[in-house]
């Protein structure tokens, strides 16, 4: 670029480039026109307008499309986000989740078993079978009287016409099943006493033991077996024909193992030799029949009805009573609809009372002389008074036989 013009320098041939003017007395322009010969006049640029100066100028060709612009709708031409999977808990989070949940049902499932027992005792009749008048005092142990009656409570009439035992009402006074159940310190003791046992009977003549029941009931059976035996009966316990279909078929069915074909009209029973599954009529059908065993009768019948309740017990201690609620409600709805207690019978001595039917221990029948059926005193006294001191462990084979007849 040429330097300024100096003060002795003609302005005019750079006025041009200064905004000057040339007129011939130098100093300010004239104010004319430049004159055409100008050499190189000065060159103004378009400028554009800054977006915040003023509205877009339009610079398309003219003849186009003048047609506004129409407005995006938000996220077009955006790809879509990927969805997010949803949030998962912290393995710590879901343990403890998990483990909350089983809580609670365990909490609900042993409500259950509590509630339902409960529910059940309410129901079960309760009767006065404590006797009158001087009693054997308490002894170490405790000794449970169980007696099958001929109740028809809790059968159907069709039960009881396949039964052969209609015709007599709700509450029956006679008994087939007579057992003494012995708990302690050592086994537990499940002892049949024979109903043909020929005893004396307190107020009457001396007769079959099943008698008792019969003139007064589970005051005058307690009594007769308190006065021949000398043991204290510290609980009462009556299982009626219902009560005992309703458990064999409540736990479903047990096994019996007879010898040989069974044809008893009396019992409607009939069935062939050998191990076979059968129902609760069926099997109280076979726990009443004493015709079919002409040596043994009452004595055999006494020895099956161990059998049953023992394959009942069995079954009522396998876990799978308690985890399965069909089966537990039907156990607690058989008792509660066919059992009669004692008025001093609580919850726990039953518990105890089932508990120990489902154990086991040693099977007896009171030992007898001969099948007619007299007690061998001998024998029987000596067997009473290890019960009594509550010895169970010392009890020897030839005192304990299943048919009470010596080995």
């Amino acid at each position: 670029m040429a330097d300024r013009p100096s003060g002795d320098q003609d302005p005019g041939e750079y006025g041009w480039l200064y905004g000057k003017g040339r007129g011939k007395a130098g100093g300010r322009s004239s104010g004319k026109a430049h004159r055409n010969d100008d050499p190189e006049p000065t060159r103004v640029l378009p400028t554009s307008p800054r977006p915040s100066q003023g509205p877009h100028t339009d610079h398309s060709p003219r003849g186009a499309s003048q047609e506004p612009e129409r407005p995006r709708p938000r996220g077009a031409g955006v790809p879509p986000r990927p969805a997010r999977p949803a949030p998962s808990l912290p393995p710590r989070r879901r343990r403890h989740r998990v483990r909350n949940t089983v809580l609670a049902v365990i909490a609900l499932w042993v409500v259950f078993l509590i509630a339902v027992p409960l529910w059940a005792w309410a129901q079960v009749d309760k009767v006065d079978a404590d006797p009158s008048g001087a009693r054997p005092a308490d002894q170490p142990g405790t000794n449970f009287l169980l007696v099958g009656s001929d109740s028809r409570k809790g059968l159907t009439k069709k039960e009881q016409k396949t039964l052969g035992v209609g015709g007599v009402g709700d509450v029956g006074q006679r008994t087939d099943t007579i057992m003494l159940l012995h708990t302690g310190s050592g086994p537990n003791v499940l002892l049949s006493i024979p109903r043909d046992s020929i005893v004396p009977i307190p107020g009457h003549s001396p007769t079959k033991i099943n008698a008792a029941f019969a003139y007064g009931g589970p005051q005058l059976l307690v009594k007769t077996i308190e006065q021949d035996t000398g043991l204290h009966i510290d609980h009462y316990v009556e299982v009626g024909f219902g009560g005992f279909v309703n458990a064999v078929d409540a736990v479903g069915g047990v096994t019996i193992c007879p010898h040989s074909n069974l044809n008893d009209r009396r019992s409607n029973l009939h069935v062939k030799k050998g191990c076979q599954e059968v129902d609760g009529i069926t099997a109280l059908a076979f726990s009443r029949d004493r015709h079919s065993f002409r040596r043994l009768g009452d004595v055999q019948r006494a020895a099956n009805q161990r059998k049953v309740v023992a394959a009942v017990g069995h079954k009522v201690k396998s876990p799978l009573t308690f985890l399965n609620p069909v089966r537990y409600f039907r156990l607690n709805q058989a008792a509660a609809t066919s059992l009669r207690v004692s008025k001093g019978t609580g919850p726990l001595a039953m518990a105890q009372f089932a508990l120990a039917m489902a154990n086991g221990g040693k099977t007896c029948t009171m030992p007898i002389a001969d099948l007619a059926v007299h007690w061998d005193r001998t024998r029987a006294l000596a067997l009473i008074k290890l019960l009594k001191e509550d010895r169970s462990s010392d009890i020897k084979h030839n005192l304990c036989t299943k048919s009470g007849l010596p080995r």
